[in-house]
C-alpha cells in the first residue's frame, strides 16, 4: 500500500497509526485485494480496505480475457465508488459504512466498516430457511429504498450478466432457442413499469450474518436499475439445489413480497403482480448468461431448463 493511501486512512479514521492485519481475499481476475487493517486509537479497531488496481489483467479464471471484460470491470469499480458516495446513505438495509474513497494513479481504495467487528462475522455456504428469509428481507428493504430511483452514475441496467455487457457469452451460447429469445427476455425485464435499483450480484457469498440471524450485504459493483426479481432469482439459485428451488418457489415469492410490502410506504399490489410475473423471466435471463459463460456450471440444472423453456414458449 502506497503512502498516499496510508495517509488517507489515517485522516479518514482519525487513527494514530495503521497496520495491515490480513488479506481477506483477492478480487476477481487479479484486480486487487480486500484487506483488514488495524487502527490505533481510532473510533473503531479495524476497517476493511478494498484496494483496486485498474490496469488490465490476463488471468481470468474462465479464460474470458477480453477488452470488453476489462472495460466492464473498470466500470464496475467506478459504479461501486459512486454507489457508496451518492446512494448508500439512503439504504434501509444493513451494509458497511464507507469512510472514504481515494484514487492514486491506476489504483482506487475504498475504506469500509469492518462488518465482522460490527457483529456480522458469519459467512454461510449452506442455509436454513431462516437464513433465506433474512436475505429476502434484506433484498426487499434494498429494493424498497430505491423504488423509482434513476441510476445516475450506476449501471443503467443492473447485474453483472446483463445482455448488453455480455456479447461474447451470447455468441458462445449453443442453445439456439435461448439465444434467439435472449433479446426479448432482456427487453421485457428492462421495460417493466416498476423499477428500483438492484444489487446485481446478490449471491449467498455477498451476505454476512450475525449470530442472531441479522443480515448485511456487501459488494456493490453491479448496482443499477431494474426489476427486483433479478436479485431474488439469482440469490435463490446461489444457495438452493434444483429440487428446493422448485419446491419452495411459491414460498420464496410470498416471503419476499411480504417483506417488500412491509418496507414500502403504502401497499402496492400492482407492483407485486408485475414483479411476480417476472421471477421466471429473471431466472431465464441468468440461465442464458450461464450457459454461454460456462456450460458445465453446477447451477445449470433441469429446473432452470424447464423454467427457461416455459418462458420461451410464453414470449
Amino acid at each position: 500500500m502506497n503512502e498516499t493511501f496510508k495517509s488517507f486512512i489515517l485522516r479518514q479514521t482519525d487513527a494514530e497509526c495503521i497496520k495491515i492485519q490480513e488479506q481477506i481475499q483477492e478480487l476477481w481476475s487479479g484486480y486487487g485485494t480486500i484487506l483488514r487493517v488495524a487502527l490505533k486509537n481510532a473510533s473503531v479497531p479495524t476497517v476493511v480496505i478494498k484496494h483496486i488496481r485498474t490496469t488490465k489483467h490476463n488471468h481470468h479464471p474462465r479464460g474470458w480475457n477480453t477488452d470488453i471484460g476489462h472495460e466492464r470491470k473498470l466500470k464496475s469499480y467506478q459504479v461501486e465508488a459512486n454507489w457508496y458516495k451518492n446512494y448508500s446513505q439512503s439504504c434501509t438495509a444493513r451494509l458497511p459504512h464507507c469512510f472514504g474513497i481515494e484514487r492514486c494513479g491506476d489504483e482506487v481504495m475504498i475504506i469500509l466498516e469492518d462488518l465482522d467487528e460490527a457483529g456480522y462475522a458469519l459467512r454461510k455456504k449452506s442455509v436454513e430457511w431462516e437464513d433465506i428469509a433474512g436475505c429476502l428481507q434484506w433484498l426487499a428493504q434494498f429494493h424498497a429504498s430505491y423504488l423509482g430511483k434513476i441510476p445516475d452514475g450506476l449501471w443503467q441496467n443492473g447485474t453483472y450478466w446483463h445482455l448488453d455487457t455480455r456479447p461474447d457469452e451470447l455468441v458462445s451460447l449453443k442453445d439456439v432457442k435461448l439465444k434467439e429469445a435472449a433479446p426479448l427476455i432482456d427487453y421485457k425485464l428492462n421495460n417493466c413499469r416498476y423499477k428500483s435499483l438492484v444489487h446485481g450480484d446478490a449471491k449467498l457469498a455477498n451476505f454476512c450474518f450475525s449470530p442472531i440471524g441479522q443480515v448485511a450485504g456487501v459488494d456493490f459493483q453491479y448496482v443499477g436499475g431494474g426489476c427486483g426479481m433479478k436479485d431474488v432469482a439469482y440469490f435463490i439459485g446461489s444457495c438452493l439445489d434444483e429440487q428446493e428451488c422448485e419446491k419452495l418457489e411459491s414460498k420464496i415469492l410470498d416471503t419476499y413480497f411480504y417483506f417488500l410490502q412491509g418496507a414500502l410506504p403504502n401497499r402496492n399490489e400492482t407492483l407485486e403482480k408485475e414483479w411476480r410475473s417476472m421471477y421466471r423471466l429473471a431466472w431465464a435471463d441468468f440461465h442464458r448468461f450461464l450457459k454461454g459463460w460456462n456450460p458445465g456450471h453446477w447451477k445449470i440444472n433441469s429446473y432452470s431448463e424447464r423454467v427457461t423453456d416455459s418462458v420461451i414458449k410464453s414470449l
